[in-house]
């Protein structure tokens, strides 16, 4: 069990949102300022994995369970190299880490890789704000003078907004690597990196695929030089409208009819290859609870989100695309959102959500089996 040594409990802190709203709280982690897009996140466990998942670049994420830290910090649990959040929004920061696994507290954590965050507000009246108003810029400042509340909303009002920004390079590998696989290898996957999560290569790899994992300005050359078995195309962060490099990437994989399976940013781009718009959700979809329904099969399953965009598809009908014959697979149950999609004449689908469940439940799980399936009818 490791205590909690917080210095900075005691220090005032202040989120400003960018309509003029503001919650005083205390300091949590790091003493400073920060900007970013305040999003809510549902999800009652799996703040490690939230935290160092790349898809949170430039936000600020509030969490909606009370309490926060109780397991500490470990090394074994982080999706990436770091912390991508811009800042951390908790009401009840735990005061103990009690887990076998905890070398640190969430604290220390957060401290250590200078984020700032803030504690002790009211995150129930911040979440209902937010879906009322939806997802909007803010800012978290501590220590120091705080400056008057008009100035500090003009500063917040000052930043770039998430729709039309560029973030999948900042987030993505500079250099290839090799995940290998776990057992007999049957498979080379060409894994793009647009903000992908550790455990999505691992997932492939117990399924007996050697996963390449590369930089999101990989050409087509550089990625069939791998001479892959199949096609990944990840999560990321930003507005997929940004994405031409990787959706013409996508668009000559599809040429080819390689096998093809994205997630998150990866089902936008799909999207966008297909001939679909995308567009900005109203607060989107963040937590590990969220129940879609696989419409090739009617099975409801609950599963972890993290988009604040969707792709603008038709759910009530087969549409007409370069590539053949395109539905939507899978929808949200709360909005209707567009979870997924697949081509009826060749081998490609993709979801919105993260199947690799981490955090979260293991309801997709079935997603990279069914990636299997689609390498092993082209190999035969």
């Amino acid at each position: 069990m490791t205590t909690s040594t917080r210095g900075t409990a005691r220090v005032p802190a202040v989120l400003v949102l960018e309509d003029g709203r503001v919650f005083r709280g205390r300091a949590y982690g790091a003493v400073g300022e920060t900007f970013g897009e305040a999003v809510f996140s549902t999800g009652m466990t799996g703040y490690q994995e939230t935290l160092t998942d790349p898809s949170y670049d430039r936000q600020i994420v509030v969490a909606t369970a009370p309490q926060i830290g109780n397991t500490g910090w470990n090394d074994e649990d982080d999706e990436s190299r770091r912390i991508w959040v811009s800042g951390y929004v908790v009401r009840d920061p735990s005061r103990i880490a009690s887990n076998w696994r905890a070398g640190r507290t969430l604290d220390e954590e957060l401290v250590g890789q200078g984020v700032v965050g803030v504690s002790g507000i009211d995150t129930r009246a911040l979440t209902r704000h937010l879906r009322e108003r939806g997802s909007m810029r803010a800012g978290i400042f501590s220590g120091g003078a705080i400056a008057s509340e008009a100035e500090l909303v003009a500063r917040v009002q000052a930043q770039p907004r998430m729709k039309g920004a560029s973030l999948y390079e900042e987030v993505a590998t500079r250099e290839a690597y090799v995940v290998p696989a776990i057992g007999e290898k049957r498979f080379t996957v060409a894994a793009v990196d647009l903000g992908i999560k550790g455990m999505t290569p691992h997932r492939m790899a117990e399924r007996g695929i050697e996963v390449h994992v590369l930089p999101a300005t990989v050409t087509a050359d550089e990625l069939y030089a791998v001479n892959p078995d199949g096609v990944f195309f990840s999560n990321g962060p930003g507005d997929p409208a940004t994405a031409d490099g990787p959706v013409a990437l996508m668009t000559a994989v599809l040429e080819r009819r390689t096998p093809l399976f994205g997630i998150c940013f990866g089902n936008q781009v799909l999207g966008r290859a297909l001939g679909f718009g995308t567009y900005k959700l109203k607060y989107g979809h963040r937590g590990i609870n969220q129940p879609v329904q696989d419409r090739t099969t009617g099975k409801v399953e609950v599963t972890a989100h993290n988009h604040g965009f969707a792709v603008d598809a038709p759910l009530d009908k087969v549409s007409e695309t370069r590539f053949g014959r395109a539905e939507v697979s899978h929808v949200c149950l709360n909005d209707d959102v567009v979870e997924g999609l697949r081509l009826l004449d060749q081998p490609a689908f993709s979801v919105q959500y993260h199947p690799e469940a981490a955090a979260g439940p293991h309801d997709a799980a079935y997603l990279f089996d069914r990636f299997v399936s689609l390498m092993e009818g082209q190999r035969a």
